[in-house]
């Protein structure tokens, strides 16, 4: 790592995210990156999304009729307890990326802790995206301090991954969207008239309807198509998500495979509880990377594809 005062040596750079980061567990283990779950309610109970409440759990709770599933942000207190543990541990700084703050208060709930903590020594940062949206963004902190950077460094690298970043989803119905005060209401209205499929997409932080297709198909196409427009012939870095929809989602990233050119990396994850709630059983998404990355061993000849925590659904 990067000196801040050569007669010091290193100042170590902790990494920390959220839960609905949904950076794939082999990532979080290389990098060493923190991750403070969100709390997810259903059937009476309250649990850590990941670890208590499942992608599974939540899929099923949402397909009975009037079943409902609600979320919650950790508490300003769960970060001062990670920020403290790395700080204590031998870190010099940290840096924060977390979930869009017109999605959840869970970006002020670290910014309330860095507070308390020390902002000298805790970075805290919007990246007005969702699940691997901010997922890029603290895959590119971690790389940048992986690669000697430092704090200043793998916040930029942030920032830039984040503002960069595309996300593309399709949902079922715009329901649980609307329930959770993540769409208008006058927006999902328009969303479930003539039995469409809404294409959706995160501009500036929140969730905005992009356009209407009539079949499941044609969506996973425009899909596909919003990701090729977005890539065009540069190397870019790829992420498919789904909830109770792996099938639909293989075929989005077959399909994804085949059309992108320059392909540098794919993640295909199940999204967790706390993002599952909102979007609903079925819905598929794209999130796409165009920045370039640094590799510790030169460019290979065919983009590495991962799975996230597919796991009995969380």
């Amino acid at each position: 790592m990067r000196p801040a005062d050569p007669a010091r040596g290193p100042v170590p750079v902790a990494v920390v995210t959220d839960s609905t980061a949904y950076l794939p567990a082999d990532v979080v283990e290389r990098f060493g990156i923190e991750v403070v779950p969100l709390y997810v309610v259903l059937a009476g109970r309250s649990g850590r999304e990941g670890s208590d409440v499942s992608s599974a759990e939540v899929a099923r709770s949402l397909a009975v009729r009037g079943g409902h599933v609600s979320t919650s942000r950790p508490t300003p207190g769960d970060f001062v307890a990670v920020y403290r543990r790395l700080l204590d541990g031998g870190a010099g700084r940290v840096v924060s990326v977390h979930l869009s703050a017109a999605l959840s208060g869970t970006w002020d709930a670290a910014r309330v802790a860095a507070g308390q903590v020390g902002e000298h020594l805790v970075t805290v940062l919007d990246s007005r995206s969702a699940a691997m949206g901010t997922g890029f963004a603290v895959l590119a902190a971690a790389r940048a301090v992986s690669a000697g950077g430092s704090a200043e460094d793998a916040a930029d690298a942030a920032r830039e991954t984040a503002a960069a970043t595309r996300t593309f989803f399709v949902v079922d119905t715009l329901e649980h969207l609307r329930r959770g005060g993540r769409i208008g209401a006058a927006a999902a209205l328009l969303g479930s008239a003539l039995a469409v499929k809404p294409l959706l997409h995160v501009v500036d932080g929140q969730v905005v309807p992009l356009e209407r297709v009539r079949t499941s198909g044609r969506a996973l196409n425009r899909l596909v198509q919003r990701a090729a427009d977005v890539a065009g012939d540069r190397p870019v870095s790829v992420a498919v998500h789904h909830l109770a929809a792996p099938d639909r989602a293989h075929r989005l990233a077959e399909q994804l495979t085949d059309r992108l050119p320059a392909l540098e990396e794919m993640h295909v994850s199940e999204l967790g509880a706390a993002v599952g709630a909102h979007v609903g059983p079925g819905a598929v998404g794209v999130v796409v990377d165009p920045t370039p990355r640094a590799r510790a061993a030169g460019p290979g000849t065919e983009p590495t594809v991962e799975g996230a925590q597919e796991s009995d659904g969380g």
